[in-house]
């Protein structure tokens, strides 16, 4: 059917973006914080509020979001400076946050593509069929390939979160988001997972225990509110255009 429908080709390279997004999460998440990558993962809509800029018309981007692109580079430089200061250098850490946002270049080019492609048009059962068969295919060669697969150890924490990432992540959420993408503008629902950080980072410390530095606070603030110019430009112009009396 896909290849009937002329989706193959873009199915083929969301499938490897969408793999390749979960992989660099993973291995950021074994040299940085949960915190960390929870903000740099999204910076997912600037990436693809750029790469929409340049493909389609319609998604041109506004002064306003070229400003928020700068202050969310902005922020991803402090940020990572507070890992190369003259006094500490976790060389660890600005690794796995590079990737982090490593990540976020891939599932913002994913949203191009599905944009960009006849997967636009395309049921969002088709393109989340192609996700997650190139992810599953791909990424248990990962696994065989560097002896992953035969270190499995299956406890109820690990089942759990197997479950939920396959079920309620990798399936409701994407699902229930490329039906959105059918619908909407890619730049306005993005706004919504502006939230989605602020959760990975107060549930990393709360739970986690994990510390904050003064240098990634600032950093992260820079790059959420580089975020909502990008994601919410379209209601702030709402907002501040003044009214016919």
């Amino acid at each position: 059917e896909g290849l009937r429908q002329g989706t193959l080709q873009g199915g083929l390279l969301a499938g490897l973006l969408f793999s390749a997004e979960f992989l660099l999460i993973a291995l950021a998440l074994t040299y940085t914080s949960a915190g960390h990558v929870a903000v740099f993962l999204y910076t997912a809509p600037v990436f693809s509020a750029l790469g929409l800029h340049l493909l389609l018309p319609g998604e041109k981007l506004r002064p306003l979001q070229w400003l928020g692109i700068a202050v969310c580079f902005g922020g991803i430089a402090v940020a990572f400076a507070g890992g190369a200061t003259h006094t500490h250098f976790d060389a660890r850490m600005l690794l796995g946050d590079a990737l982090a946002v490593g990540a976020g270049l891939a599932w913002g080019l994913t949203t191009v593509v599905v944009r960009g492609s006849r997967l636009s048009e395309a049921p969002p059962s088709l393109t989340l069929f192609y996700q997650l068969a190139l992810c599953f295919v791909l990424l248990l060669g990962v696994a065989f390939a560097t002896g992953q697969a035969t270190r499995v150890n299956l406890t109820p924490l690990a089942v759990g979160s197997v479950l939920f990432q396959g079920i309620g992540v990798s399936f409701a959420s994407y699902l229930a988001w490329f039906w959105l993408l059918r619908r909407y503008l890619a730049s306005n629902l993005a706004v919504f997972s502006f939230m989605t950080p602020l959760f990975g980072v107060s549930l990393g410390v709360l739970i986690l225990k994990e510390p904050l530095t003064l240098g990634f606070v600032w950093g992260a603030t820079l790059v959420l509110a580089g975020i909502g110019l990008v994601s919410g430009e379209a209601w702030l112009r709402r907002k501040l255009k003044p009214t016919r009396s």
